[in-house]
């Protein structure tokens, strides 16, 4: 079961991501968009952090922002 995060901790997490990581929100997107077509949100949360190493807040959070720039 997944946890659920605020507002201010998921602006907190997503403003992280790139000193974290070394790579742009625009990169994590971009790599969301060109993987594997995952309906469940919690298998590309899962495949996130398997393919390109990230911790569960910040796959969570990138996954949680793709999702709400589809809808």
């Amino acid at each position: 079961m997944s946890q659920v995060f605020s507002e201010e901790t998921h602006r907190n997490l997503i403003a992280r991501i790139p000193e974290c990581t070394g790579r742009e929100i625009s990169d994590w997107l971009r790599a969301v968009d060109e993987g594997p077509s995952l309906f469940r949100f919690e298998e590309k949360v899962s495949w996130l952090r398997a393919e390109h190493n990230l911790a569960y807040g910040h796959a969570k959070a990138m996954s949680t922002t793709r999702a709400a720039r589809t809808r």
